[in-house]
């Protein structure tokens, strides 16, 4: 039995920073795969983004979430989903920055992102609701968790018929890309490729573990509140693969697998709470969260919605070559971790 409480604090230590070194590393090889899986396959970048690439990079925090819950940290876990969904909408801030021919949300112009981000609102919003409702569990399990589980899979499918049949499209310009055009580089098996895909997506999930058990135990140690660990360690270290792999598909022009990788890995991301509320046996863990992870919550939210206008208004070129909506983005949540820092 692994007891990560009989190591020493650097020995906690490393391991934490060890998982992040292996999930950053193993990330940008997904967002090859994913690539050439859209190509082959022609559901999609946006599509294979939300699905495939963001529910598979999302696969460390989800086993991060969900063990800690079982644990009975359900601060831990729940500020472990929202800073992990907070900190991937601001990757592409970043990546909008590496992107300098115009600004990422204009070129990738999807109508599946859109709604695709709209659900992401109604995912988090409802756990805000729950939050402040009366404590309400049958057989321990809140109303709320199988209905998010509705919502996501109803998600989804409104962005399959969006990709099949969109009722509008957004204008073309000669800064628009059009991923019809990609040709497969990757020439292997489309077999062999998937399991690539999914033998990292459960080495990665044992990191994400690994994570978890780490972040407890140095919550423990240091002092410092479930929240801010949650929202700024675990969550951060767990989201490392959409980072890497977000950047390494805007590098190979896959910009609309890169939001969509986002999107869809935040709406995965959202299913977190219910895998959790399952796992805490201590009650509803909607109710059982604190002020400062509803504050995540509600940063998600704001974040999302600055997101969708984004890709609504289309802008081509903002401050410094990047768009408006990623310069507000990374000040919103540089302003929410510095103020969750300050609070200790």
């Amino acid at each position: 039995m692994f007891a990560i409480a009989s190591y020493s604090t650097l020995t906690v230590c490393l391991i934490f920073a060890g998982c992040a070194l292996v999930i950053g590393l193993l990330g940008t090889k997904m967002a090859g795969y994913a690539d050439t899986i859209a190509d082959r396959t022609r559901f999609g970048e946006a599509l294979i983004g939300s699905v495939l690439l963001g529910a598979g990079t999302s696969i460390a925090g989800i086993v991060t979430s969900t063990s800690t819950a079982a644990s009975g940290a359900a601060d831990l876990s729940v500020s472990n989903a929202m800073g992990g969904i907070a900190a991937q909408t601001m990757f592409l801030a970043l990546a909008d920055i590496f992107y300098r021919k115009v600004n990422l949300e204009h070129a990738a112009a999807s109508p599946v992102n859109l709604g695709q981000a709209t659900t992401l609102i109604i995912l988090v919003t409802l756990p805000i609701m729950a939050w402040a409702a009366p404590p309400t569990t049958i057989l321990g399990i809140h109303p709320l968790t199988p209905a998010l589980v509705g919502v996501y899979v109803l998600g989804l499918r409104g962005a399959h018929r969006t990709h099949q049949r969109p009722m509008w499209l957004p204008r073309q310009t000669d800064a628009t890309r059009d991923e019809a055009a990609d040709n497969p580089t990757d020439l292997r098996s489309l077999w062999l490729i998937a399991g690539l895909f999914a033998t990292l997506v459960v080495v990665i999930g044992f990191t994400g573990w690994l994570v978890g058990e780490a972040g407890i135990e140095l919550s423990r140690r240091f002092g410092v509140s479930q929240g801010v660990v949650g929202a700024l360690g675990t969550a951060i270290v767990t989201s490392l693969p959409e980072l890497v792999t977000t950047i390494a598909a805007v590098r190979r022009g896959a910009l609309q697998l890169a939001i969509g990788g986002i999107i869809g890995g935040n709406m995965f991301d959202a299913l977190f709470l219910a895998s959790s509320d399952i796992a805490y046996r201590e009650g509803s863990i909607y109710n059982a969260t604190s002020d400062r992870t509803v504050f995540w919550m509600a940063l998600v939210v704001v974040m999302t919605a600055v997101l969708l206008a984004g890709l609504l208004r289309r802008e081509r070129q903002g401050p410094g070559g990047i768009g408006w909506e990623s310069v507000l983005m990374l000040g919103l949540w540089t302003g929410g971790a510095g103020l969750q820092i300050m609070l200790g």
